[in-house]
């Protein structure tokens, strides 16, 4: 005899369903999402505070779009006295979220997620007495004067310590912010992981 063939389509219909529905439900909304997607930072103000006392000198890069299409501008130069050491503190907000709600400070994310950022900083014109060279954007290993570290000893960045050269002279100082979830280490340099910030701003010894 032939079997029932409206029984075997059934049958099968019936796993597709079933099958069809738990993989929707694998795909539900409350999966975990990324965790190395790059932070969105429409404002980053850099202050410059010197060690012995002074006036800090402070200078923004603001994106008015957050995720737009226009870029993030920075305000101005940088400009520091000569033989004078500094103490660079960063500060980051998402601008587009309402002052106190979570997600505002970028600043409290990274000091949180201490272990998946970390900052490099370039320069040229040899604008700095300390650290020498140009900063370890081009090569990890070079000098940096990192003051803060996440919960595993590795540098941050978010305040460093800076010497101004002893006579005048300009050149450009630039500041990254990588995140690097899962590949943080101590020799993993600015090409590992996204980029949540690149600024490029003048500086000038004066």
């Amino acid at each position: 005899m032939k079997p029932c063939s409206f029984f075997s389509k059934s049958v099968s219909r019936t796993t597709a369903i079933v099958l069809a529905l738990a993989l929707l439900a694998g795909c539900s909304k409350d999966d975990p999402q990324k965790e190395d997607t790059p932070e969105l930072i429409t404002k980053a103000t850099l202050t410059f505070t010197p060690v012995g006392g002074g006036t800090p000198v402070v200078i923004s890069a603001t994106d008015p779009d957050g995720e737009g299409v226009q870029d993030i501008v920075v305000d101005g130069p940088i400009n520091l006295a000569t033989s004078t050491q500094y103490a660079l503190t960063i500060d980051l907000l998402n601008t587009l979220v309402t002052v106190g709600q979570p997600g505002y400070s970028i600043t409290e994310e990274v000091e949180e997620e201490g272990q998946e950022h970390m900052f490099f900083f370039g320069w040229t014109g040899a604008v700095f007495q300390t650290p020498s060279g140009d900063g370890n954007i081009d090569n990890r290993a070079d000098e940096v004067n990192y003051v803060d570290v996440d919960a595993g000893g590795l540098p941050i960045g978010l305040i460093t310590t800076w010497t101004s050269a002893g006579s005048a002279g300009s050149g450009t100082f630039r500041v990254v912010l990588k995140h690097q979830p899962g590949t943080k280490t101590a020799s993993s340099g600015s090409t590992v992981g996204e980029t949540d910030l690149d600024l490029t701003f003048t500086i000038n010894i004066q």
